[in-house]
């Protein structure tokens, strides 16, 4: 939410109208250094990609009708692969928005190694980035680094031409000023082949930044229209990334629901066969044994007693009473306090955001079974829960809560343990669980944190 205070550091933030033109060129040369990093280097490692590609696909093709040729052109669209990589590294220093890479596909299964190993040959990014390598990137380097070295040479040169201009062998002409008038003194034309010259190198440091600008704006452009996500990817991606959170919240839920079903049927199911066979032998014997009778009413009723106890234990799997109704704080304060390892908490973003009662009931049962592990495994003397929000450009905004411990460490996931039914969980929620733990050495502490990441708003 944006407050007046924020308001106002916005407003103040964004330049007077009057100034904005300077201010914006400004800019641009603040982007020159990164501009020129980028530009200067570009025709030596443009020429090294070329060279390399164009040999190793040519040696592939060349061979293709062996079989090992297509293990070769594997290995030159990896190349070509590898430099658009480094291009659109190198494009993070022009002070441009960085470019979002898309996905490189193919139609060749993974499931088998084969299948992996030649799965660029089916892959039509691929192609376009051994394109790009060896035709597209040496034609426009080439214009561009040319252009950046005129440029450059020509604003530096220009400006400083009169302070080294006197230093000239005496015998060498005075330079194009005295093209133009012959008949000027030696001094004469000197002078105005400095004024000359001084004039262009103006005009080539004014529009220095400009061009810079343009020249990285075209390899840019280039680099996101073949390579960057498209929407249609994008959009693809993100129904998956929906379909694989609706898959592990049902096999999630699933599993609790199996666990509900295995813990009612060994307890409160047990205890209430058990209820009900003393309550028949109480019967039959409450005329000729009152006594036994009696005893065996009196076992009935504990038996009553731990089975309701065991049902309400039962119940907070379903919702906690607390989470129910006094929030998730205050359920997660509950469960620092109740935990054998001395826990602190620092949950006071919580407040400050709403949430679905599902994700908050997800969030207390992940919490919970994350300080039950480190009571359980970490040997640790100090754990503790922490909230964070944070805004993200690309996830928007969204809510962190980290579970630490200075315990042994070795958390790890594992098929069919407790920490891969947490991750399926928080995928369900649509959040992500991340586990930061070294492995266990020597027995030396290095402690372990988990962190579960939820959108919200």
């Amino acid at each position: 939410m944006t407050t007046a205070i924020g308001r106002q550091l916005d407003a103040s933030a964004k330049p007077d109208p009057s100034t904005r033109g300077a201010w914006r060129y400004g800019r641009l040369w603040r982007d020159v250094p990164g501009s020129l990093l980028f530009l200067l280097p570009n025709l030596p490692i443009v020429i090294a990609g070329c060279v390399v590609a164009v040999v190793i696909l040519s040696l592939g093709f060349g061979l293709a009708i062996l079989g090992v040729g297509l293990l070769i052109i594997v290995g030159g669209l990896w190349v070509s692969r590898a430099f658009v990589e480094l291009e659109v590294a190198r494009l993070r220093t022009t002070g441009l928005p960085p470019i979002r890479g898309g996905a490189w596909r193919s139609s060749i299964g993974t499931e088998t190694t084969l299948g992996a190993v030649l799965a660029p040959l089916a892959g039509p990014r691929w192609w376009l980035a051994a394109l790009h390598t060896v035709i597209v990137n040496p034609i426009v380097g080439g214009v561009t680094w040319g252009l950046t070295i005129t440029w450059t040479v020509g604003a530096v040169a220009g400006t400083t031409y009169w302070i080294w201009a006197d230093r000239l062998s005496a015998g060498s002409s005075s330079g194009f000023a005295e093209l133009l008038a012959p008949t000027l003194d030696p001094s004469d034309a000197l002078l105005a082949d400095k004024l000359w010259n001084l004039a262009l190198g103006v005009v080539f440091l004014v529009t220095l930044p400009l061009v810079l600008r343009v020249l990285v704006l075209l390899h840019h452009a280039i680099a996101s229209g073949l390579f960057g996500a498209r929407p249609q990817e994008e959009l693809r991606a993100e129904l998956l990334a929906e379909r694989r959170a609706r898959g592990a919240a049902v096999s999630a839920e699933a599993g609790a629901v199996r666990r509900l079903e295995r813990d009612i049927h060994d307890g409160p199911q047990q205890r209430l066969v058990r209820l009900q066979m003393d309550l028949a032998a109480a019967e039959r014997r409450l005329d000729t044994d009152p006594a036994s009778a009696r005893s065996l009413l009196g076992e009935a009723r504990a038996q009553a007693a731990e089975t309701l106890d065991e049902l309400r234990a039962l119940s907070k799997g379903l919702m906690p009473p607390l989470l129910q109704d006094r929030g998730l704080v205050a359920a997660l304060d509950d469960l620092a306090a109740r935990c054998p390892v001395p826990t602190r908490t620092e949950l006071a973003v919580v407040s400050s955001v709403t949430l679905p009662r599902e994700t908050e009931r997800g969030i207390y049962f992940i919490v919970a079974e994350l300080l039950t592990n480190v009571s359980k495994h970490a040997d640790a003397r100090r754990a503790g829960v922490e909230a964070h929000a944070t805004v993200d450009q690309q996830l928007g905004s969204r809510l962190t809560l980290r579970v630490t411990d200075d315990g042994r460490g070795g958390a790890h996931l594992e098929p069919g343990h407790g920490l891969e039914g947490l991750t399926e969980r928080a995928q369900g929620l649509g959040g992500r669980l991340v586990i930061e733990s070294a492995p266990v050495w020597d027995g030396v502490a290095r402690g372990s944190a988990v962190s579960i990441s939820l959108p919200v708003g």
